[in-house]
């Protein structure tokens, strides 16, 4: 296997209902649809044939309506689920040869999950919460405790360590669910939609967040969503499933600018240009842009490379009209009033 790819799934599916092989048969030698195997075979067909690969560092993200098969294709990677055919490789090892043993180092040692619905026990601290994988696997109380503490801190709960989880938020709650999937330092995460029952406020918030942790980390994650907009904004590429099966993969520009078919189409019908274009691809040098109007400006507003044309017209309406682009605490590029207004005019032309 390529030691680039994290994820190998390939042929997927997944059929519930004690006639699953034969339902699955069926579909091979008569071409059945998802209906006719309800109405035939009294099974449900939750992934169709899924194939995909995941790079290592990769931020994937799942895309689909209810009932569309994400949420169940995402717990055959830990093996939640059973599959009825296919293989997911994860490196060189296949998931769905581990014995019992195999698939407890898996899933403490290799893959973290963070669920929608927090999952926090509620008579554990904070604290006892993160460092949970870390007691699972036997290491001291003080060292599990140091370590829960520098991932609180990570996701900006320090001082409620010593809390329980009814004295949190939502979105607190879902930070220490995030805080204990890192705490075990895992290869991959696979994350649930993990935001979407929070507050909309809250929900950006906390995808600002994860994003800049998954920028730290370098995690390869696998992340489901119903929400074509989260998706988009910060997934590196995207699945779109329908019925079971993945209809399309590719970047998000990719996924807007050139939909595979209506289905796709009708979803990214309503999404701006704007989101599509980023402060990498129109900032203009600092040299440059002193030469001509004189030296940065200390105040002048801050933008990440990957910020969205949209994001940064809400900067340049401000203070100076100029918005400097930095990268790990450097400045890599000027944006102001002028290069943003043109570089809007290009993206509807």
């Amino acid at each position: 296997m390529d030691q680039d790819i994290a994820i190998d799934a390939r042929g997927v599916w997944k059929i519930f209902g004690e006639r699953a092989q034969e339902a699955l048969a069926a579909i091979h030698s008569e071409g059945l649809g998802k209906p006719e195997v309800l109405t035939r075979f009294n099974c449900v067909v939750g992934v169709a044939d899924a194939s995909f690969q995941i790079e290592r560092g990769e931020l994937f993200c799942v895309m689909g309506l209810s009932g569309s098969g994400k949420s169940t294709l995402v717990r055959h990677v830990n093996r939640l689920l059973e599959p009825t055919a296919g293989q997911i490789l994860i490196g060189d090892e296949d998931v769905m040869g581990l014995s019992d043993e195999g698939l407890r180092k898996l899933r403490n040692h290799r893959v973290a999950m963070v669920f929608q619905n927090f999952g926090l026990m509620p008579h554990r601290t904070v604290r006892d919460n993160v460092a949970m994988p870390l007691e699972i696997r036997g290491t001291g109380k003080a060292r599990r405790w140091e370590e829960a503490d520098r991932v609180l801190a990570m996701v900006e709960l320090t001082g409620w360590e010593d809390k329980y989880a009814h004295e949190l938020s939502g979105g607190m709650q879902q930070r220490v669910g995030l805080a204990r999937a890192i705490a075990s330092d895992p290869e991959i995460l696979l994350m649930d939609e993990p935001f979407s029952a929070l507050d909309p406020l809250i929900r950006k918030q906390l995808q600002d967040q994860f994003m800049e942790l998954s920028r730290a980390l370098k995690k390869t994650t696998m992340f489901i969503t119903h929400d074509l907009d989260e998706a988009i904004r910060i997934g590196h590429r995207i699945a779109i499933m329908k019925d079971g099966r993945i209809v399309q993969i590719g970047t998000p520009e990719e996924i807007i600018l050139n939909p595979a078919d209506d289905y796709v189409a009708d979803f990214v019908a309503g999404i701006s240009k704007l989101k599509m274009i980023f402060a990498h691809a129109v900032m203009k040098p600092v040299e440059e842009f002193e030469a001509t109007h004189g030296k940065l400006p200390d105040d002048a507003h801050e933008a990440h490379p990957e910020m969205d044309l949209s994001a940064l017209m809400d900067l340049c309406v401000d203070g100076h009209g100029v918005v400097a682009v930095t990268d790990g605490g450097k400045t890599v590029g000027v944006i102001n009033r002028v290069g943003l207004i043109r570089a809007i005019q290009e993206s509807q032309a």
